[in-house]
């Protein structure tokens, strides 16, 4: 699970709610020395409105209708084994026979294993989770509220809102129909269920705390490329105070009626385990994600292209700003080539409202626009100097276009988790070498997991074969599954290094 500061720790929410029945208590219509009549009902129980009449709150419908669609995940991730100087990786070791030398002291790492939930969301055996779940897993095991286990695989991931679809192998499976997150009100009543502390079909109770909450869990721990500055974190979280803990993560968030309302995905806690509040990525971002990753393997997001920040009483004193709103989204700058420029949209504007949505803070904004797409429309309505003003602004990509976004050689070194740049005829000749790329940079991805590599080191083969640009490697790798060999040097260093990885 994640941790947000010292407080925020990754899984789902929920709060228990003991409700019981009420009992009438008969007797003879005595008074007692207070004057208080002893027929009086004994209330033991919530209650809510069913038409006109009172009725005794009951989750059990919803609950009932929620358990078979929600499953547990248990991700494996293989041990990372140490590749030196001449040193392959274990599953190479029949290919390089006497060449392999083991420095491991001849015992196996264990792998690590780490478990969460997830919701099917149609009946080919879709399921949706959280990408904290199942990131850098090589094996995903699915286990049913029928006790039934299958192999999964991974079909896409979403960092940037911390959702991943995966899939298994089985049809006419229940699963959960979304609604419309914008619909949802604070006070109304949920469930929240998944697999806490490996406790399978779990169901705790709570109400929507709050609406639009951002807490940058997301934001901090979202894997960055090297010289990645852009803050492309989608957090407009469901806040409610449904109980949840570890093993939550990817769960449901419903209501009453057993409906989809969120996939749980934090806590706030100071000391990992729930503590009073939780939230939850709303369905109308979750629907989104899912659609694309099915579809096209990577999200289509659509982009306003402003910096903002939420209109404050401190933002407003700090900047010296006359604002003629007390709430809203302040327009720092405006992206070249973006939709809100082409529009005619201007630094300095507060955004107040997005079609029919009121905008009092940037989450809210920013979950609206992140469950749009590129070429969708939206309109726009902004404060300046006091004055309102209308804009229809069409949403665009990364790119500044309105284009279908498809998987670059950026997403293959995205998934390595390095930056690589060509080598120079001259540098190729010193280093007596025919082709070569050189690792510049390495952050979280792979590379890392699996090996111990250093920056600097130059793969001159991938599998065997060379190695002469960085479109070589986004080639070999696009479509690779399962196990890969990079092959190498290092300046200055004698011998050819290995260093094997799983894609």
């Amino acid at each position: 699970m994640k941790k947000f500061g010292a407080l925020v720790a990754a899984s789902v929410l929920g709060s228990l709610v003991t409700v019981g029945s009420y009992e009438l208590i008969k007797s003879d219509e005595r008074k007692d020395e207070n004057n208080i009549i002893s027929t009086t009902p004994i209330v033991q129980a919530s209650y809510s409105m069913a038409g006109s009449e009172l009725a005794p709150l009951d989750f059990t419908v919803a609950a009932e209708k929620v358990m078979p669609a929600v499953v547990h995940i248990r991700s494996t991730q293989r041990a990372t084994y140490s590749s030196r100087d001449q040193q392959v990786p274990e599953q190479f070791r029949d290919f390089f026979g006497p060449f392999f030398r083991d420095e491991r002291g001849g015992g196996s790492p264990m792998p690590r294993q780490g478990t969460g939930s997830g919701v099917l969301i149609n009946n080919e055996g879709y399921i949706v989770t959280n990408n904290h779940v199942i990131d850098g897993a090589d094996e995903l095991e699915v286990t049913l509220h029928d006790n039934r286990s299958f192999s999964a695989q991974v079909i896409g991931t979403d960092p940037t809102s911390d959702l991943a679809v995966i899939k298994i192998e089985e049809k006419g499976l229940p699963y959960l129909t979304l609604v419309n997150s914008d619909q949802v009100k604070v006070g109304e009543w949920v469930l929240a269920v998944g697999n806490p502390f490996n406790l399978n079909s779990t169901v705790t109770a709570g109400i929507v705390s709050a609406k639009g909450r951002s807490i940058n869990i997301i934001g901090s721990n979202l894997r960055k490329m090297p010289g990645d500055s852009l803050n492309r974190a989608i957090e407009s979280f469901i806040q409610t105070d449904a109980a949840v803990n570890p093993g939550n993560s990817g769960g449901a968030l419903v209501n009453l009626n057993g409906d989809l309302m969120g996939i749980n995905t934090a806590i706030a806690s100071p000391t990992g385990a729930y503590s009073g509040y939780s939230f939850a990525v709303p369905s109308n971002i979750v629907n989104r994600v899912v659609e694309d990753l099915i579809t096209y393997g990577v999200v289509q997001r659509g982009w306003l292209g402003v910096s903002i920040t939420s209109v404050t009483n401190d933002f407003t004193d700090r900047n010296n700003l006359d604002l003629n709103v007390e709430a809203g989204a302040y327009i720092n700058g405006i992206s070249p080539k973006s939709g809100a420029l082409d529009a005619g949209i201007e630094e300095g504007d507060v955004i107040i409202k997005v079609d029919d949505m009121k905008i009092n803070n940037t989450a809210q904004l920013i979950g609206y626009i992140g469950g749009k797409r590129p070429g969708d429309i939206v309109k726009v309505k902004v404060d300046r100097n006091g004055e309102k003003i209308f804009f229809d602004v069409t949403l665009k990509n990364r790119d500044g276009s309105t284009d279908i976004v498809e998987k670059t050689p950026e997403y293959v070194f995205t998934v390595l988790g390095a930056d690589l740049e060509d080598l120079d005829a001259k540098t190729l000749k010193r280093l007596d070498i025919k082709s070569g790329v050189r690792v510049s940079q390495i952050g979280k991805g792979q590379i890392q997991k699996h090996t111990d590599m250093r920056e600097g080191f130059i793969i001159t083969k991938i599998d065997g074969e060379p190695v002469k640009s960085k479109e070589d490697v986004q080639d070999l790798l696009e479509n690779k599954k399962g196990g890969v060999l990079l092959e190498g040097i290092y300046e200055n260093q004698p011998g050819p290094y290995y260093y094997g990885l799983g894609l």
